[in-house]
């Protein structure tokens, strides 16, 4: 049931952050556009028998079962005609390494800045969170 969903995304708060240090969703939007690496979402049951959100590239065989649907998202997006120097990419780790390897197959952009993910930054960089809107400014060229 909906009623009993009671939670708020923590990396939004971050973007939310940027976005108005940007100039606010007017100026950012028409110069920024946000999309997902993997517009599909996934969870696993942890071992308290919770559902926690579940990344693709933590495990080899999904990663390879979702790729084909990635290329081609990416691509039937790069089709909006969007800019293609470069892609900032939320996380500097996994999500970097398969998007890096990806970029390097196909030719989406011809740069990837990656950035640190706003759920990092959230959880253990909360008290340098101007910091790093100051870091995502630069990445955006602002």
């Amino acid at each position: 049931h909906v009623d009993e969903l009671k939670t708020y995304e923590p990396s939004s708060v971050f973007i939310y952050e940027v976005i108005k240090a940007f100039g606010g969703p007017d100026i950012f939007y028409s110069k920024v556009f946000i999309t997902s690496l993997c517009p599909l979402g996934f969870v696993k049951t942890n071992e308290k028998g919770k559902e926690v959100n579940f990344n693709f590239y933590d495990q080899k065989d999904l990663e390879e079962m979702v790729k084909p649907f990635i290329v081609e998202s990416l691509r039937a997006q790069l089709e909006f005609g969007v800019e293609r120097e470069s892609a900032i990419l939320l996380g500097t780790g996994k999500n970097f390494k398969f998007f890096d390897k990806l970029n390097l197959e196909y030719g989406f952009f011809k740069n990837i800045i990656p950035v640190e993910h706003p759920r990092y930054v959230m959880q253990y960089k909360h008290k340098l969170i101007p910091d790093y809107v100051q870091k995502y400014l630069v990445a955006l060229n602002k």
